[in-house]
Protein backbone atom coordinates (compact mmCIF):
# COMPACT_ATOMS: atom_id res chain seq x y z
CA UNK A 1 0.00 0.00 0.00
CA UNK A 2 1.44 3.14 -0.58
CA UNK A 3 0.06 6.75 0.53
CA UNK A 4 0.06 9.86 -1.97
CA UNK A 5 -1.44 12.67 -0.14
CA UNK A 6 -4.81 11.78 1.80
CA UNK A 7 -5.44 8.85 -1.39
CA UNK A 8 -4.32 5.05 -0.57
CA UNK A 9 -3.42 3.54 -3.69
CA UNK A 10 -2.97 -0.21 -3.39
CA UNK A 11 -0.70 -1.87 -5.51
CA UNK A 12 -0.20 -6.22 -5.45
CA UNK A 13 3.24 -7.36 -6.48
CA UNK A 14 3.34 -10.20 -8.67
CA UNK A 15 4.17 -13.53 -7.19
CA UNK A 16 5.11 -17.18 -8.34
CA UNK A 17 1.90 -19.06 -8.23
CA UNK A 18 1.85 -22.93 -7.06
CA UNK A 19 1.43 -24.42 -10.36
CA UNK A 20 -1.30 -27.28 -10.12
CA UNK A 21 -0.42 -30.81 -10.63
CA UNK A 22 -1.39 -34.25 -12.89
CA UNK A 23 -4.18 -35.53 -10.95
CA UNK A 24 -5.75 -32.06 -10.29
CA UNK A 25 -9.34 -32.38 -11.61
CA UNK A 26 -9.40 -28.60 -12.61
CA UNK A 27 -6.66 -29.31 -15.26
CA UNK A 28 -9.74 -32.02 -17.06
CA UNK A 29 -12.30 -28.60 -17.02
CA UNK A 30 -13.22 -26.58 -19.78
CA UNK A 31 -12.41 -23.28 -18.47
CA UNK A 32 -14.85 -20.47 -18.53
CA UNK A 33 -14.38 -17.52 -20.91
CA UNK A 34 -13.36 -14.28 -19.39
CA UNK A 35 -15.69 -11.32 -19.71
CA UNK A 36 -13.82 -8.22 -18.42
CA UNK A 37 -10.26 -8.56 -18.48
CA UNK A 38 -9.12 -5.29 -17.55
CA UNK A 39 -9.93 -5.26 -14.38
CA UNK A 40 -7.30 -5.41 -11.80
CA UNK A 41 -8.07 -9.07 -10.50
CA UNK A 42 -7.15 -10.67 -14.41
CA UNK A 43 -4.14 -7.98 -15.00
CA UNK A 44 -2.66 -9.32 -11.82
CA UNK A 45 -3.34 -12.89 -12.58
CA UNK A 46 -1.87 -12.59 -16.04
CA UNK A 47 1.35 -10.25 -14.30
CA UNK A 48 1.85 -13.43 -11.78
CA UNK A 49 1.20 -16.52 -14.60
CA UNK A 50 4.38 -14.44 -16.42
CA UNK A 51 6.40 -14.44 -13.44
CA UNK A 52 5.36 -18.03 -12.51
CA UNK A 53 6.14 -18.92 -16.38
CA UNK A 54 9.67 -17.58 -16.23
CA UNK A 55 10.74 -18.98 -12.68
CA UNK A 56 9.73 -22.39 -13.92
CA UNK A 57 11.58 -21.89 -16.84
CA UNK A 58 8.30 -22.27 -19.08
CA UNK A 59 7.68 -21.22 -22.68
CA UNK A 60 3.94 -21.53 -22.11
CA UNK A 61 1.32 -21.29 -19.23
CA UNK A 62 -2.49 -21.70 -18.65
CA UNK A 63 -4.48 -20.39 -16.01
CA UNK A 64 -6.20 -23.78 -15.12
CA UNK A 65 -2.12 -24.83 -14.33
CA UNK A 66 -2.22 -22.43 -11.48
CA UNK A 67 -5.86 -23.59 -10.18
CA UNK A 68 -8.09 -20.76 -11.97
CA UNK A 69 -10.30 -22.06 -14.83
CA UNK A 70 -9.98 -19.84 -17.17
CA UNK A 71 -9.92 -19.15 -20.81
CA UNK A 72 -6.09 -17.38 -20.50
CA UNK A 73 -2.85 -18.33 -21.27
CA UNK A 74 0.72 -16.56 -21.55
CA UNK A 75 2.87 -18.18 -24.25
CA UNK A 76 6.40 -17.22 -23.78
CA UNK A 77 8.88 -18.95 -25.85
CA UNK A 78 12.88 -18.45 -25.16
CA UNK A 79 15.76 -20.36 -24.67
CA UNK A 80 15.87 -21.61 -21.34
CA UNK A 81 17.19 -24.97 -19.66
CA UNK A 82 13.76 -26.94 -20.50
CA UNK A 83 13.88 -25.82 -24.09
CA UNK A 84 17.17 -24.78 -25.50
CA UNK A 85 16.23 -24.05 -28.59
CA UNK A 86 13.18 -22.36 -28.58
CA UNK A 87 12.88 -19.24 -30.73
CA UNK A 88 12.27 -15.69 -28.51
CA UNK A 89 9.05 -14.18 -28.60
CA UNK A 90 7.99 -11.89 -25.53
CA UNK A 91 5.63 -12.89 -23.35
CA UNK A 92 2.07 -12.99 -24.83
CA UNK A 93 -1.61 -12.78 -22.70
CA UNK A 94 -4.04 -14.85 -24.87
CA UNK A 95 -7.58 -13.97 -23.37
CA UNK A 96 -10.66 -16.28 -25.00
CA UNK A 97 -8.57 -17.68 -27.68
CA UNK A 98 -10.01 -19.49 -30.80
CA UNK A 99 -8.22 -21.65 -33.20
CA UNK A 100 -9.73 -20.69 -36.37
CA UNK A 101 -8.00 -22.81 -38.77
CA UNK A 102 -5.05 -25.69 -38.86
CA UNK A 103 -2.79 -27.08 -41.38
CA UNK A 104 -3.57 -30.53 -42.59
CA UNK A 105 -0.10 -31.12 -41.55
CA UNK A 106 0.39 -32.53 -38.52
CA UNK A 107 4.32 -32.86 -37.13
CA UNK A 108 5.81 -34.61 -34.26
CA UNK A 109 8.12 -32.44 -31.29
CA UNK A 110 8.64 -33.21 -28.01
CA UNK A 111 6.78 -31.66 -25.20
CA UNK A 112 6.86 -31.08 -21.60
CA UNK A 113 4.20 -29.85 -19.46
CA UNK A 114 4.84 -27.81 -15.98
CA UNK A 115 2.03 -30.09 -14.65
CA UNK A 116 3.27 -32.99 -15.48
CA UNK A 117 6.93 -32.83 -14.21
CA UNK A 118 9.78 -35.09 -15.33
CA UNK A 119 7.89 -36.80 -18.49
CA UNK A 120 8.04 -35.95 -22.37
CA UNK A 121 5.87 -36.66 -24.95
CA UNK A 122 6.59 -37.22 -28.36
CA UNK A 123 3.48 -35.45 -29.61
CA UNK A 124 1.86 -34.68 -32.97
CA UNK A 125 0.46 -31.27 -33.67
CA UNK A 126 -0.49 -29.09 -36.39
CA UNK A 127 2.55 -27.68 -38.39
CA UNK A 128 0.95 -24.08 -38.32
CA UNK A 129 -2.60 -22.61 -37.24
CA UNK A 130 -4.40 -18.96 -37.67
CA UNK A 131 -5.73 -18.06 -34.21
CA UNK A 132 -7.54 -15.15 -33.09
CA UNK A 133 -7.60 -14.05 -29.19
CA UNK A 134 -7.78 -10.63 -26.89
CA UNK A 135 -4.51 -9.04 -25.73
CA UNK A 136 -4.53 -7.75 -22.25
CA UNK A 137 -5.49 -4.54 -23.13
CA UNK A 138 -8.46 -5.60 -25.26
CA UNK A 139 -7.62 -5.76 -28.55
CA UNK A 140 -8.65 -8.10 -30.80
CA UNK A 141 -5.68 -9.98 -32.46
CA UNK A 142 -5.54 -12.82 -35.74
CA UNK A 143 -2.03 -14.46 -36.17
CA UNK A 144 -0.40 -17.16 -37.75
CA UNK A 145 2.08 -19.49 -35.65
CA UNK A 146 4.24 -22.34 -36.94
CA UNK A 147 6.24 -24.63 -35.80
CA UNK A 148 7.41 -24.32 -32.10
CA UNK A 149 5.12 -21.40 -31.42
CA UNK A 150 2.11 -22.95 -32.99
CA UNK A 151 3.16 -25.99 -30.55
CA UNK A 152 3.15 -24.48 -27.45
CA UNK A 153 -0.27 -22.40 -28.64
CA UNK A 154 -1.63 -26.13 -28.75
CA UNK A 155 -0.57 -26.45 -25.64
CA UNK A 156 -1.55 -23.91 -23.61
CA UNK A 157 -5.38 -24.60 -25.83
CA UNK A 158 -5.75 -27.73 -24.76
CA UNK A 159 -5.19 -26.76 -21.07
CA UNK A 160 -8.12 -24.92 -21.48
CA UNK A 161 -10.56 -27.69 -23.03
CA UNK A 162 -9.07 -29.86 -19.92
CA UNK A 163 -6.92 -32.06 -22.53
CA UNK A 164 -3.11 -32.68 -21.42
CA UNK A 165 -0.38 -33.78 -23.99
CA UNK A 166 -0.11 -37.08 -22.23
CA UNK A 167 -3.76 -37.59 -23.81
CA UNK A 168 -2.30 -36.35 -27.27
CA UNK A 169 0.25 -39.22 -27.97
CA UNK A 170 0.06 -41.53 -30.61
CA UNK A 171 1.44 -44.57 -28.54
CA UNK A 172 2.74 -45.72 -25.18
CA UNK A 173 6.13 -45.48 -26.57
CA UNK A 174 6.33 -42.10 -27.02
CA UNK A 175 6.26 -40.80 -23.77
CA UNK A 176 9.80 -40.48 -21.92
CA UNK A 177 11.28 -39.55 -18.54
CA UNK A 178 13.18 -36.96 -18.12
CA UNK A 179 16.00 -38.30 -18.13
CA UNK A 180 15.49 -40.46 -20.71
CA UNK A 181 15.01 -37.57 -22.84
CA UNK A 182 17.75 -35.59 -22.15
CA UNK A 183 19.82 -38.69 -23.07
CA UNK A 184 18.81 -38.64 -26.66
CA UNK A 185 18.05 -34.88 -26.76
CA UNK A 186 21.77 -34.66 -26.85
CA UNK A 187 22.44 -36.76 -29.32
CA UNK A 188 22.14 -34.69 -32.79
CA UNK A 189 21.52 -37.01 -35.41
CA UNK A 190 18.56 -38.73 -33.22
CA UNK A 191 15.61 -38.69 -35.38
CA UNK A 192 11.90 -39.97 -33.64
Amino acid sequence: MIFRGKQLILIQMTQVLTITQLGNPILQQKAAAIDNFLDADCQNLIDSLITTVQAAHGVGIAAPQVARSLRLFIVASHPNPRYPDAPIMPATAMINPRILQVSEEMVKGWEGCLSVPNLRGFVPRHQWIEVAYCDRNGGEIRQVFRDFVARIFQHEYDHLEGILFLDRLASPADLYSEEEYQKISNIAEYKR
